[in-house]
């Protein structure tokens, strides 16, 4: 749809939210930017912060900056669809550009936390989620360890922060797939197979009406 509303000849029925979650070090980015890549009408949906920009940032392409006040302002009109505060900055997904390309028919994908993924299952039920798993504890710190950026206290502090995000993520019900990145290839095709397979499903249903497919919780 164009600013106005109306339906642009690219729109389709096809709309569909996909969270992709897991802890540090699963390889979940490389997934979810594969499927991005992978899937022509896919969008990454940019995460708003608090955090102070580094030289290395785009605004609007690695987070859309913002000041405290300003997010604050924006949670208390109810324009997140999930925010959250880590390491004294504030994370969120603004509503207004989800729901723009969703209603153009995209896939619009969201790489966010097992507590953003919580929120985000209750406004948006229709969404699809899933949680990238590591074959074993043993393989997530070595894959910890292997990234040789952190010391060891951190990577320890690291580990134990995954184990407890995947047992939230088990215990949530927040997520309808959990797939175990022992091979990153696999893991990407399946990630694939199965986002395509539940799109065809959702297309063969045809669209119920609505935001989001009508299964949105305003």
């Amino acid at each position: 749809m164009d600013e106005h509303g109306h339906r642009l000849p690219t729109d389709t029925d096809d709309g569909m939210l996909l969270v992709i979650s897991g802890p540090s070090g699963v390889g979940k980015t490389t997934i979810t930017r594969s499927v991005e890549r992978s899937i022509s009408d896919a969008i990454f949906s940019v995460s708003a912060t608090t955090r102070p920009r580094t030289d290395l940032d785009v605004d609007g392409v690695d987070y859309q900056f913002m000041s405290e006040a300003d997010f604050k302002k924006r949670v208390d009109n109810d324009e997140f669809l999930e925010h959250a505060v880590y390491a004294g900055n504030h994370y969120g997904t603004l509503r207004r550009p989800v729901e723009t390309q969703l209603a153009r028919g995209r896939l619009v994908i969201l790489e966010i936390d097992v507590q953003g993924a919580i929120q985000i299952k209750k406004r948006m039920p229709d969404c699809f989620s899933i949680f990238i798993l590591p074959p074993s504890e043993d393989a997530l710190l070595e894959r910890l360890r292997a990234r040789k950026r952190e010391s060891e206290e951190t990577i320890k502090r690291r580990f134990d922060l995954a184990r407890g995000e995947i047992e939230r993520a088990r215990a949530s019900g927040a997520y309808d797939q959990f797939i175990v990145n022992d091979n990153l290839d696999k893991a990407i095709e399946q990630t694939l197979t199965v986002v395509r397979t539940q799109r065809a499903q959702r297309r063969r249903k045809g669209p119920a009406g609505g935001c989001c497919g009508g299964h949105c919780n305003q």
